[in-house]
């Protein structure tokens, strides 16, 4: 018996995908069309790396899981205020005479991308993987940090 995973995220990834079809055509019609490659990346993703994304005044923090994903296999690109995460994870060599009673994790592609503000020190981005976990570091311009004002009271 196949078994067949079932994954919410790729139907939520269908939907968009189709989405980003239908505008990026308005979009190469009009003039304004993207890099095909990133939407080639995006289309051909079958699932999404869980990422948590922080703040402090400084930087802008990205942790992302990427289990069982060698550092040589992660893809990071910064385009155009876009930040994107792709890569694969192969599936592990099955035995033979076992059967699977429960598959959860997911293999294939992946792909993710992210707006960045504006104001950011671009070549300061910083990446460290270690232990499955990718961390991405982005360092805020001086404008961006907040500022506090002393406010005299008369």
């Amino acid at each position: 018996m196949a078994i067949v995973r079932w994954n919410p995220m790729r139907d939520l990834m269908s939907v968009e995908r189709e989405f980003n079809r239908i505008f990026n055509s308005l979009d190469r019609k009009l003039g304004f069309g993207e890099s095909d490659r990133e939407n080639e990346e995006f289309e051909n993703a079958v699932w999404m790396p869980l990422t948590d994304i922080l703040e402090d005044d400084n930087q802008y923090y990205l942790n992302i899981d990427l289990p069982g994903i060698k550092k040589e296999d992660v893809k990071i690109n910064y385009t155009n205020g876009q930040l994107s995460i792709s890569g694969e994870r192969k599936m592990e060599s099955e035995e033979k005479n076992t059967k699977y009673h429960r598959a959860e994790r997911s293999y294939g592609k992946y792909y993710r991308s992210f707006t960045l503000p504006q104001k950011i020190k671009e070549n300061e981005i910083n990446a460290e993987f270690k232990d499955g976990q990718l961390k991405i570091s982005i360092p805020k311009s001086e404008e961006a940090k907040p500022k506090q004002l002393e406010i005299k009271v008369k």
